[in-house]
């Protein structure tokens, strides 16, 4: 790649480092927030189920709506639109304020997502697109390891408007490189909703999808929880726990650093052993828990796979796609993402409340199981049949 790809890739892996640290950023906030507005931390942490459904429903019709629109352009608007809800966010004299900005903020979440990673393999050769993605997802990893501790410390120290504010500042500075180094990108052409059942009717795509829905369950039915689990069944120490979460996210490093490496060469044996991998750390994690050195060990490998999986999972849905609807492809699968991230939730806190929150491993373990079987048995049979075809 040459310098200026990448300079452009650097600019929007820093984009993606802030829109991620901005999305889970008032879970560690709630207590100051609801202090400040006189709600409980219940109603509070509506900010962040709103969140999540305003991405889930608007990711499709937002992104067919801009479709046509200039991929510079359209980055370049969604990042400042971006800054402007988090300052409004800091500076938000009710709940109701807040509410809305946030969801201004879920607006432009919705769209980033969707056109980041086709605009990224857009920047660059195609020997180089997994080395895009992979940087993509590396902001995401960094956002885990650096963004939402220091949010939090922020917020401490000085107050939680502060830490919104801090974040639009940041998306105000990338707005600036990004206008600076990105090229004008043209949109592969509009897409209107009748081609939308075309687009589900390829069986490759909707078998894709269904996968990102099990694993994206199975997933957040453990991981939602995993603060409490260290803490009451692991016996972890508060710092070990803050330390094992920053090794979850920073190990996501290494598994996009594993997409890029195997990936391009061997991406389905590399898919299957990522998926036993995300089945097995779910399994194994209540006996992992016995001991603090493999739970923490069990972590390490379970963010690097989870990782590896969904940068994976990202370039098959744009490789499958048509080129005038990959923003749409990708928007779909933010959606579905974000409903299983619902659903996964939820799963876990019925485990927690009518089993065990030690048994929240084993139950995502069987969705991922599943998940696994289907791909085994379903999908990787169709895409080596459209290989020969």
């Amino acid at each position: 790649m040459t310098a200026k790809n990448w300079a452009q890739i650097i600019g929007l892996t820093c984009a993606a480092f802030i829109f991620n640290t901005s999305e889970f950023m008032p879970i560690g906030l709630l207590t100051d927030i609801a202090q400040d507005f006189a709600i409980t931390e219940a109603h509070a942490g509506t900010l962040i189920s709103a969140y999540a459904w305003v991405v889930m429903l608007l990711s499709l019709p937002l992104m067919i709506l801009v479709s046509k629109l200039e991929l510079r352009k359209l980055m370049l608007w969604i990042i400042l639109l971006f800054g402007i809800c988090q300052i409004l966010s800091s500076l938000s004299e009710g709940y109701a304020m807040l509410m809305l900005s946030r969801i201004g903020v879920a607006c432009t979440h919705a769209i980033f997502w969707s056109i980041v990673s086709p605009l990224a393999v857009k920047l660059v050769p195609h020997s180089h697109r997994a080395l895009a993605l992979s940087m993509i997802v590396t902001g995401t990893s960094i956002a885990m390891i650096f963004g939402l501790p220091l949010g939090r410390m922020v917020g401490l120290t000085i107050g939680w408007r502060m830490t919104f504010l801090g974040v639009g500042i940041l998306a105000f500075l990338t707005f600036a490189y990004l206008a600076f180094s990105l090229p004008k990108v043209p949109s592969s052409g509009g897409f209107s909703l009748h081609k939308l059942p075309e687009l589900l009717k390829n069986p490759i795509l909707t078998g894709l999808y269904i996968l990102t829905f099990a694993i994206a369950t199975s997933y957040y039915v453990g991981y939602s929880y995993i603060e409490p689990f260290l803490k009451q069944v692991a016996h972890l120490q508060d710092n070990w726990i803050t330390a094992t979460l920053m090794i979850f996210g920073g190990m996501g490093i290494l598994g996009s650093f594993a997409f890029s490496k195997f990936y391009p060469k061997h991406p389905y044996p590399f898919l299957t052993t990522i998926l036993l991998c995300v089945t097995g750390c779910l399994g194994l994690l209540h006996l992992a828990s016995f001991a603090s050195p493999t739970v923490i060990l069990l972590c390490a490998v379970w963010g690097m796979a989870v990782t590896a999986f969904n940068v994976s999972l990202q370039a098959e849905i744009i490789n499958k796609s048509p080129l005038d609807a990959t923003s749409v492809s990708m928007s779909i699968f933010s959606g579905i993402f974000n409903l299983g991230i619902a659903i996964g939730t939820s799963i876990g806190g019925a485990v927690c409340t009518y089993l065990s929150i030690s048994e929240i491993g084993y139950a995502g373990a069987i969705i991922a199981l599943l998940a696994f079987l289907y791909w085994k048995k379903v999908i990787l049979h169709k895409l080596k049949k459209a290989q020969t075809a």
